[in-house]
């Protein structure tokens, strides 16, 4: 089979696609013939080994997918061959199939594509996560979402506006916030040519955010933070910036706020149902038309640097997605 392979950390560029031994099912597992493959901004980092997981080499970039089941291994119950699925691996779906416990697997209806599908787990997933589970997010509240066009952005502004909140979309440029608008921001904040701080505290009235979704860190994550109401929720949820900011712990005192962290990927390990649960929410959701999964472009295995440029770029709106 086809496989996008990383053999030395490096560049988009230094991937190289091969043909590798087809995958067989152990115990509890499944084989998916993947349809479609969906990247991440942590993908620009696995590759380069700067992430917090480290594969051995040679591994295959892209955590999350959606396909057929083809082949079953002994012990497994709930699946068939031909079963529609999307998955999350941490790595590894750039290719043209995978094995992968059954656990890992959720079933997908027949009116949700592939490329949609495979969109779900990681952004949404994250998300959902983090406005129900951790923030607690309740229906009136004020949501302010950084890079609010990007994967996780989006599905902040989609899921906050299903769940009752106002959300206010921050990113840095008009076009990224027309798109956020497109997806039901009420109120909209550029960055890059407004304190976020000011702006903030300017949509609020002066009262502050109730729950602040922040991606980014960098810069934006403290003048964010200043703008938070009383007892507001700060999500820590990443670092797209590149930078990991050193937040002033007085700020947590004054605000009688709480900065709260999200990690996804450690609480699908921990609390498996909990997981599954929210992923069934979410497939619900997309068939229903609920949260858009907006797709930015589809690329051939061959064409993936393109593809991460693209992420690494901050071009994309929305999630990109590989045909194996």
């Amino acid at each position: 089979m086809k496989a996008l392979l990383c053999t030395r950390y490096g560049t988009p560029d230094e991937l190289e696609v091969a043909d590798i031994a087809d995958p067989t099912p152990g115990p509890g597992e499944a084989v998916v013939r993947i349809k479609a493959a969906a990247l991440n901004f942590f993908d620009t980092l696995i590759i380069a080994g700067k992430y917090q997981t480290k594969p051995p080499m040679p591994f295959s970039p892209s955590a999350e997918f959606a396909g057929t089941v083809e082949s079953l291994g002994v012990g497994v119950n709930g699946f068939k061959i031909g079963d529609r699925v999307l998955g999350y691996a941490g790595y590894g779906a750039a290719r043209e199939r995978i094995a992968i416990a059954t656990s890992r697997l959720v079933k997908i209806p027949d009116g949700l594509d592939f490329d949609r599908a495979a969109g779900l787990c990681v952004t949404y997933g994250t998300t959902l996560h983090a406005l129900k589970d951790r923030a607690k997010l309740k229906a009136g509240e004020t949501l302010a979402v950084l890079g609010a066009s990007g994967g996780t952005g989006l599905a902040a502004v989609e899921l906050g506006k299903l769940m009752g909140a106002r959300v206010i979309a921050c990113a840095s440029s008009d076009e990224k916030l027309a798109f956020a608008r497109e997806r039901g921001a009420d109120d909209v904040i550029n960055y890059a040519s407004e304190d976020i701080k000011e702006g903030l505290r300017r949509v609020t009235g002066g009262k502050g955010v109730d729950v602040i979704y922040d991606p980014v860190g960098g810069k934006y994550a403290e003048p964010a933070l200043r703008s938070i109401a009383w007892a507001g929720r700060f999500l820590v949820i990443g670092f797209a910036a590149g930078e990991i900011p050193k937040i002033p712990l007085n700020l947590a005192l004054l605000k009688g706020c709480d900065i709260v962290g999200v990690f996804w990927g450690a609480f699908t390990e921990r609390d498996p149902k909990g997981h599954q649960a929210n992923m069934a929410d979410l497939v619900r959701y997309a068939a229903e038309g609920k949260i858009s999964a907006h797709v930015h472009g589809t690329y051939p295995l061959a064409q993936t640097a393109t593809a991460l440029k693209a992420i690494a770029d901050r071009k994309v709106m929305g999630k990109v997605i590989l045909h194996p």
